[in-house]
């Protein structure tokens, strides 16, 4: 059986990267992009700030505090999103099967290309024609499967140029922090490490079941990852368009109140779908179709975002504008548009930390038991005591699950 080549490719401080091209006099200093204000989050930060201690998911306040004299700027999501969509085109233009995974990262399956000539070379060759063509710095590593290239090409940063030889997984992946490990966060590595597992080599010790008891369906690909296994498969790249749900109701309605809590319960579902394939968007549009079969629709441009509270907002005031007519409703729908891929959670440069934190709670219960296991307390038919109970239990888990 041939073995696989998979090479991953990341742009190294991607977001630093582009303000760079757009002002030299950014280079070389310590940057900052993200919210401004004190209860801002850092979105990106340069590899001179990075010295200091600052790293992305920060509280800008601390990050000011670490690093003083850091210039600290917005961002500029559009010019992100047009320079991916470059070295995407510069991807696709070589490769013969390529997964765009981010904004800022891509994995190319290359299994077969020794046949011609040797894959490492074919991939710096590709790395230096991105670097040239775009500007841009960019990492690469090349192993036999998606999770070990994207850990070389993170542990070699910045300009990384790595391959991991068929065979070498473990002995590369085994003196590693086990956080190092794709899907390993803050919990995971805690509860480790109250048991003595700081590095991969020793978390390959520990039996297969033992991991299955404590993290579930998750504990079988905990051990899989400590022994460098991965097959998932490179997908190839096809950009979507747009996420959207639509509900057609029994029977006709003219209940506002129900109307706006079925508009809530699809923003949740929307936006969380969202966050899951690490997009954001920045068109909303809503629809509604009368009981006579009359459709109609409106949509606005906005930042781009991810978050449940803006699009909320948004849905809601084009919901107001568009019914008008006071008649029975039979479907209403919600549509995002102009996605962008992005690592973070939800709005990148506006949203706080105590936000960030509320938000990684609900997707962290969303994902384990499903996303209608937990939903805003207005979305049911329910007492002010029974909402009063929901959100304190949002609060237990923003403050409890998050670190």
């Amino acid at each position: 059986m041939t073995e696989r080549s998979i090479i991953h490719m990341d742009l190294d401080a991607f977001f630093v990267s582009v303000e760079r091209t757009k002002s030299k006099k950014l280079i070389g200093i310590p940057l900052i992009i993200g919210g401004s204000s004190r209860r801002g989050v850092v979105a990106a930060c340069s590899y001179e700030a990075r010295k200091f201690g600052v790293h992305s998911a920060m509280p800008m306040y601390l990050a000011m505090q670490l690093c003083p004299d850091a210039k600290v700027i917005s961002g500029d999501m559009e010019a992100y999103s047009q320079f991916s969509h470059l070295v995407t085109e510069i991807i696709s233009d070589k490769a013969p099967a390529f997964e765009k995974a981010s904004i800022d990262e891509f994995y190319i399956d290359a299994t077969g290309m020794d046949r011609f000539f040797g894959t490492f070379k074919w991939a710096i060759e590709l790395q230096k024609k991105i670097e040239k063509e775009s500007k841009l710095p960019i990492s690469m590593a090349l192993s036999v499967n998606k999770l070990v290239s994207k850990v070389a090409t993170a542990e070699f940063k910045p300009n990384a140029q790595k391959q991991i030889v068929a065979g070498d997984e473990k002995n590369f992946l085994g003196p590693l922090a086990i956080d190092k490990i794709p899907m390993v966060g803050k919990q995971t590595a805690s509860f480790l490490y109250d048991m003595g597992v700081r590095t991969v080599a020793t978390l390959r010790e520990m039996p297969q079941q033992f991991l299955i008891s404590a993290f579930g369906k998750n504990g079988i690909s905990l051990w899989n990852k400590a022994h460098g296994i991965d097959n998932s498969p490179v997908i190839s790249y096809s950009e979507q368009k747009s996420i959207s749900t639509e509900s057609t109701f029994d029977q006709d309605t003219i209940d506002v109140k129900r109307l706006k809590s079925i508009l809530i319960a699809m923003v949740e579902k929307v936006a969380f779908q969202l966050r899951e394939q690490k997009k954001l968007t920045s068109c909303i549009a809503v629809k509604i179709r009368y009981s006579n079969f009359d459709t109609e629709s409106k949509q606005i441009h906005i930042s781009y975002t991810s978050s449940d509270y803006t699009i909320l907002r948004v849905v809601q005031e084009l919901f107001d504008k568009l019914y008008n007519r006071r008649m029975l409703i039979r479907l209403v729908g919600v549509r995002l548009s102009n996605l962008v891929h992005g690592n973070h959670q939800i709005s990148l440069f506006d949203d706080t930390v105590e936000d960030i934190n509320l938000y990684e709670a609900m997707d962290f219960i969303k994902h384990k038991h499903g996303v209608e296991k937990l939903i805003r307390a207005t979305t049911l038919d329910v007492n002010k005591r029974v909402r009063m109970e929901m959100n304190m239990f949002k609060g237990k888990i923003s403050k409890n699950l998050i670190n």
